[in-house]
């Protein structure tokens, strides 16, 4: 359940338009923002703000953190605005096993180890699996070495047709729920390795709607559930995804725990009875 090492903290690249403007506008008009919106929530004008990105404007250091603020845009990137504005990069990029960060390793942690006999894991910003706890582990099971190989991938691991994929039995459904959540951060974060990922699993086959299990009994569930066999018998789990709250740093701003809550009396008991 130890955390695994990160990759060393390597600056973010400057941006390939010239300046912040044409940064700042891209970002202003997929938040859907018009440039007095922003001005009134940052304080400043839309004169300021159209000079800024005509380019006839440098903003002051504060100011790119003001409207990175209020255009919810991630850690990461405010430090490529940062950089496109001729600033120094404000927020670190520490790696995970660096010793400043042995204090939120071990809480994460004794989180997910809390957590059990229910599955839990951490994932990235890009879902590779840093840590998993005793419930994660006893759904992996017959999962081929070859999907096991460091570093792990949670959504390979699910939707790959030799992962987890065959054994969900609503997979058309839960695969559509977890296409859309990647969607919705790619929209956030414009990164192109989680696009990268979302291109390789959305291309895995999938199984024709005449070849898929029959629906089980209908449950009043108060959330989609992921409804996977395990040992013969068929567990069903609700996910819940945490994030911390105001992040300073890059490595912690993309850390995330997924924890899977049984959906029904049934599931939590059979968890009970595998992870004392």
């Amino acid at each position: 359940m130890t955390i695994v090492p990160s990759e060393a903290a390597t600056p973010p690249s400057a941006p390939t338009d010239k300046g912040i403007g044409p940064l700042l506008r891209s970002w202003r008009e997929q938040r859907r923002v018009s440039q007095l919106e922003l001005a009134l929530r940052a304080g400043s004008s839309a004169r300021h703000i159209s000079f800024i990105e005509t380019g006839r404007s440098r903003p002051s250091e504060e100011m790119v953190l003001r409207l990175a603020e209020h255009l919810d845009i991630p850690v990461r990137d405010r430090n490529a605005l940062l950089l496109a504005a001729g600033y120094a990069p404000h927020y670190p990029e520490t790696p995970l096993d660096d010793p400043s960060m042995d204090a939120l390793r071990e809480g994460m942690e004794r989180l997910i180890q809390g957590y059990e006999p229910y599955p839990a894991l951490v994932v990235d910003a890009t879902y590779n699996v840093l840590a998993a706890n005793r419930g994660i582990i006893m759904l992996l099971e017959g999962v081929p070495e070859s999907l096991l190989t460091p570093p792990l991938n949670a959504m390979r691991l699910t939707l790959h047709p030799e992962g987890l994929a065959p054994r969900i039995r609503n997979l058309r459904a839960w695969r559509d729920h977890l296409l859309a959540q990647m969607d919705r951060q790619i929209a956030l974060r414009r990164s192109q390795p989680l696009r990268a990922l979302y291109e390789e699993v959305a291309a895995y086959p999938v199984p024709d709607p005449a070849e898929e299990d029959e629906p089980i009994d209908p449950v009043p569930y108060f959330a989609l559930p992921m409804q996977i066999e395990h040992d013969g018998r068929v567990l069903s789990f609700i996910s819940s995804i945490s994030t911390f709250n105001t992040p300073m740093d890059v490595t912690v701003a993309e850390l995330a725990i997924e924890t899977f809550l049984p959906a029904d009396p049934a599931t939590a008991k059979y968890l009970q009875s595998q992870i004392s």
